[in-house]
């Protein structure tokens, strides 16, 4: 959707004190499940679900509890707070104040300093504060959008306060990106720029899913500053330089992304052909790799970054994966876009569909071993076995809805179960498992062969006699 021809909402707007704002009253009633009655809250609290007036808006998720209990250090932020969502953490940050043996809590206390810092340098390389009060007068126009972009209520954050929130965060953003971008190998005093170790974190925190601001407010401010700062430079370019997508994968011009999770699942969603896009099928039945390699299915890895088109040939019996690059970065970038696509993209759920179909094909350190040998699996994380862990806790949580490859998967069981494929994949594997096995099978069957011509060349002797 492109959020420049997206409709303002005019009613039941979350902001307080605007025109057109709930009563308090109204706001704070929710309804008592039990006894079917109202009951009244007497403050709004973060973590409150809110009805959207306009669902397509609605795009910055809380993560699912059931995926979110597997592994929760991957949807955290550990240094740096963005949005609405884990706001309650700098309160809770700011009470633990001068305890550093909560280093957790000093991070975001020490990005929210580097915020102000990050706001001082912007307001002097756009030459004054005038521009920064234009850029805070945009926000408040565009509150009510900014609001309806998360599924929560935020209604707990006054809005001066939000107003000033959306400006610290998006201009921290915009002034990171700006000095990576003309980063150099001197130290210059930043430790965002000088520690390579917090950098990464940093642009790690960044793609979380619950520490978003939509886009197109980030567009709308800061697209025209770009331009006036670099004439060759535009917001959606400096984005993609920052995250280095750039010499990775080229986005489609026309292709629009809501925000940075989404951004990070679109790279990958537009390189299914339109021909492999649709036609969800459960998975009844799949085997592991090992199993389906000892019955004559081959496996082929797709060098393709960031691919996640499954292939099979159904008259080789090639199996062609895209590359799994096993790391904690990986583990943390997937989980994140597999919860954006359970509550956004539930029925295109394509990084689902590919990260469950490798789960089908992993079962234990055997299936690792062959797919990290056939270069479909790149093992960073060292034992095989904490691979197999890995991808086996990614279905965990995940709702089933039909998959984009039960085609494919119907297809491989199909060439698995196959009678002529399964004797031959037999007298492949133990006749002819090896170059020396084979050469002695046959030599073996070259000796059956001169033994069986001379026993008939001795019987017609005999008979001639």
């Amino acid at each position: 959707m492109d959020y420049s021809t997206s409709p303002v909402l005019s009613h039941d707007s979350e902001t307080p004190g605007k025109v057109g704002t709930s009563s308090p009253n109204e706001m704070d009633r929710t309804l008592d499940l039990e006894s079917g009655t109202t009951d009244e809250l007497s403050t709004p609290v973060p973590g409150m679900w809110r009805f959207p007036t306009n669902p397509d808006l609605c795009c910055i998720f809380r993560v699912p509890d059931c995926l979110r209990e597997v592994n929760p250090k991957a949807y955290t932020p550990q240094l740096v707070l963005i949005g609405p969502l884990h706001r309650s953490l700098i309160f809770q940050a700011r009470k633990s104040r001068g305890d550093i043996t909560k280093a957790k809590s000093l991070g975001y206390l020490n990005t929210e300093e580097h915020k102000k810092i990050y706001l001082a340098k912007f307001a002097k390389r756009v030459e004054g504060n005038k521009v920064v009060e234009e850029l805070k007068r945009k926000i408040k126009e565009d509150e009510d959008m900014i609001r309806a972009s998360y599924s929560e209520s935020t209604a707990w954050i006054d809005s001066p306060d939000f107003v000033e929130m959306i400006l610290h965060d998006s201009i921290f953003i915009i002034e990171l990106m700006l000095r990576f971008n003309l980063k150099g190998p001197e130290r210059i005093g930043d430790p965002l720029m000088d520690e390579p170790c917090l950098e990464n974190t940093i642009k790690r925190d960044l793609i979380l899913l619950e520490n978003q601001l939509p886009y197109f407010i980030l567009e709308k401010l800061f697209d025209p500053i770009i331009k006036i700062l670099d004439p060759s430079m535009t917001m959606r370019a400096l984005i993609i330089f920052y995250f280095q997508l750039d010499h990775k994968k080229k986005l489609k011009e026309s292709s629009k992304f809501r925000h940075f999770t989404d951004l990070y699942r679109l790279i990958r969603v537009e390189t299914l052909p339109e021909e492999a896009v649709g036609g969800f099928v459960h998975i009844d039945k799949m085997h592991n790799a090992d199993k389906l390699y000892n019955r004559g299915v081959k496996f082929e890895a797709v060098e393709e970054e960031f691919s996640v088109w499954v292939k099979f040939d159904v008259k080789t019996g090639c199996l062609k994966i895209p590359c799994f690059w096993a790391d904690d970065d990986m583990e943390i970038e997937l989980r994140n876009i597999m919860a954006f696509e359970q509550s956004y993209y539930p029925y295109n759920a394509y990084v689902c569909d590919y990260v469950t179909f490798l789960d089908y094909l992993v079962d234990s350190e055997k299936d690792v071993d062959l797919l990290v040998e056939k270069g479909i699996i790149k093992n960073w994380l060292g034992h095989h076995g904490a691979v197999s862990t890995m991808v086996n806790k990614f279905g965990l949580g995940v709702m089933d809805l039909g998959s984009s490859y039960g085609e494919i998967a119907k297809n491989v069981i199909e060439y698995y179960d196959n009678s002529y494929n399964k004797s031959r994949s037999i007298l492949k594997r133990v006749y002819f498992s090896n170059l020396w096995r084979g050469t002695a099978t046959i030599a073996a069957a070259c000796i059956l062969i001169l033994a069986l011509i001379q026993t008939v060349n001795s019987i017609i002797d005999i008979i001639k006699k």
